[in-house]
């Protein structure tokens, strides 16, 4: 038995097909089946069951591909720590950020390591939480910026706590909801404009719903829906439209008078909390800890 053969049947675990297997491998079929041919001479009983063109792992096929990942994974990060440490680089920085850490980080990041560190390599991903850990278990990635209550937690991950961040309502300057109430406007003011979101987690629509009645549940209550919190803002600033999210987003237009956080009454006392998440076992390049410092200086209200 030996590396190759066990990356082999993790192949066809995964493709469900030899052909499509030796595809991702670049082997031909026959190469293929006589690889685990000679694995399952060793074991001395079969891993796949062939049934047409299926092909299901047998229950001893299940409990060998368990390890194998293992085995695999742990062969893989050796040869990475090697390579790491032979080059003497800082390594890249591959991360992928959900949509507030994103508004937060993003550009101020990429500035920081241009003036700073122009030689490492910086990657940064957007997209759907689930693409984005599929992409960190797939090691195409080395780290996540996320909303610590959009993912379920699973023993392969590594989730560590990186910041709460106050959440809140957001206008332009001028809006008439400014000039309504000086002790805070009510969630029904508030409703008669469109309001503009990111997706929200099932907690924080709860927590709306309480404090705030049916009438604010999110999948009702919001009109304008984007990953994108730079351009949510942006509409804020040119309608009257109300952004409900993290009110550290808006820092620039705040600061420039441009927009302003609305008091609501009562007020919404909410918060995202934000974790770096990484694959447990993983070997971090030491460039990392660049990207970890950074976050922590920024990513606060």
């Amino acid at each position: 038995m030996n590396l190759k053969q066990l990356e082999h049947l993790l192949a066809i675990a995964d493709t469900g097909s030899f052909s499509r297997a030796a595809e991702r491998l670049h082997l031909t079929q026959p190469a293929l089946s006589r690889s685990i041919q000679l694995l399952e001479e060793e074991f001395g009983a079969r891993l796949i069951d062939r049934m047409g063109r299926r092909n299901e792992l047998t229950p001893l096929g299940e409990v060998v591909a368990e390890r194998a990942r293992r085995v695999v994974f742990e062969a893989e990060e050796l040869w990475r720590g090697v390579d790491l440490f032979k080059k003497g680089s800082a390594g890249p920085i591959r991360v992928g950020l959900g949509s507030g850490p994103g508004a937060m980080l993003m550009t101020p990041f990429m500035v920081h390591m241009t003036k700073r560190h122009p030689d490492v390599q910086v990657t940064i991903t957007r997209g759907a939480i689930e693409l984005q850990l599929l992409q960190l278990r797939q090691r195409l990635l080395d780290a996540l910026v996320i909303e610590v209550r959009s993912i379920v937690p699973a023993p392969d991950l590594v989730v560590e706590h990186a910041a709460d961040m106050r959440t809140g309502f957001v206008c332009r300057r001028g809006h008439p909801l400014l000039a309504k109430r000086t002790r805070g406007v009510r969630i029904d003011d508030v409703l008669r404009y469109p309001l503009a979101s990111t997706p929200l987690s099932d907690e924080v629509a709860r927590l709306l719903v309480h404090r705030y009645g049916p009438r604010a549940n999110p999948p009702q209550a919001v009109g304008l829906r984007c990953e994108e919190i730079a351009s949510l803002i942006e509409t804020v600033r040119q309608s009257d439209a109300i952004f409900l999210g993290i009110v550290a987003a808006a820092r620039s237009g705040i600061d420039s008078g441009e927009l302003r956080e609305l008091t609501t009454n009562p007020p919404l006392a909410a918060s995202a909390r934000f974790a770096i998440v990484t694959l447990a076992g993983r070997t971090e390049s030491p460039a990392m800890k660049l990207f970890r410092r950074f976050v922590a200086d920024w990513l606060h209200d």
